[in-house]
Formats: C-alpha cells, sequence, structure tokens
C-alpha cells in the first residue's frame, strides 16, 4: 500500500475577513473533490484570514500513480488562480 499526502500553503492577497477565505477554501475544496479521488480538507491557520493550509491525500498500490495524481491535483489547484501558493510538500510513504 502507499500513501501519498500534500500539504499546501496559500496567501490571499485581498481578502480582508474570514468569511472570503471560507469561500475561496470551499470553492477549492469542492471542485478538487469533484474532479479527483481524493481527501482534502483544511488542516492548519483556521483563523488567520490572510493564510490556507490544505491536507491532500490519496491510497493506491503503485507509487508511481500516488505521485502522478498529487502532482495533478497540485496542478489543478494552481491553474485556479484563486490564492498564490507560497509552498508545498509532498510525501510518500510505502506500507
Amino acid at each position: 500500500m502507499v500513501v501519498g499526502t500534500l500539504k499546501i500553503e496559500f496567501r490571499l492577497i485581498d481578502n480582508r475577513s474570514l468569511k472570503g477565505k471560507r469561500k475561496v477554501v470551499r470553492s477549492m475544496v469542492d471542485k478538487v473533490k469533484s474532479r479527483f479521488n481524493v481527501s482534502i480538507a483544511e488542516v492548519g491557520s483556521n483563523d488567520k484570514w490572510q493564510k490556507i493550509e490544505l491536507g491532500i491525500s490519496t491510497v493506491g498500490n503503485d507509487r508511481r500513480h500516488v505521485d502522478s495524481s498529487l502532482n495533478h491535483v497540485f496542478d489543478f489547484i494552481d491553474s485556479l488562480y484563486l490564492a498564490q501558493i507560497v509552498d508545498s510538500e509532498m510525501e510518500i510513504i510505502n506500507l
């Protein structure tokens, strides 16, 4: 079994409230869930209205497939242009 995780940190430039942040997070999460077979959630910086941290995970039996899947998710989120990507970390674990 291969487990892949991806953590992406975003910065919201023109945001002025937590309500605006929640709208962007919900949009990202809903679009990723509808397009990819992965788990995604906000995993940090819940009270900071200019910072988003999303965690994405997937499980498979082939390391290349898991890596490719997470890279496609990353590219898709980047192409949405909803927030600026500041940092990302990917880890793939063979169990």
